[in-house]
């Protein structure tokens, strides 16, 4: 998305702004591709990386991945522009990307709820993943 420059930021003034040569406007912006790469791609994968590093269990992983995407995806659509033909889906500032997130934030809570609160599978099933 930053080198196909879609998805653009949301108009400021910060040092770091970027002025895209597609935007008509060429307005100053975030550069929120950059941010979501660096909340959803890098820090989610250190996250990741290092709760897999010890045994947990079954589905805690896939939990933890679906909360941490889920809110990281939600805070960075703070800093996108919302698509022209959506726009702001609800209070005036909640976007149709942040309406999405909440589901899987809940379905991420939910596994990690069942994964350290289930009963061990009968049979000497695995419990550890």
């Amino acid at each position: 998305n930053f080198i196909g420059q879609e998805l653009w930021g949301r108009p400021t003034d910060v040092p770091w702004a970027m002025v895209f040569p597609a935007d008509p406007l060429q307005l100053a912006r975030h550069p929120s591709q950059l941010y979501q790469f660096a909340l959803e791609g890098v820090l989610l994968f250190v996250v990741l990386l290092l709760f897999s590093a010890r045994p947990r269990p079954m589905w805690a992983t896939s939990g933890l991945f679906a909360l941490g995407y889920g809110c990281l995806r939600f805070i960075a659509e703070f800093f996108r522009q919302p698509d022209a033909h959506i726009g702001f889906q609800a209070f005036g500032w909640l976007t149709r990307g942040q309406l999405l997130c909440l589901p899987m934030i809940a379905l991420g809570l939910f596994l990690l709820w069942w994964a350290y609160h289930r009963q061990a599978p009968v049979g000497g099933g695995r419990k550890m993943a």
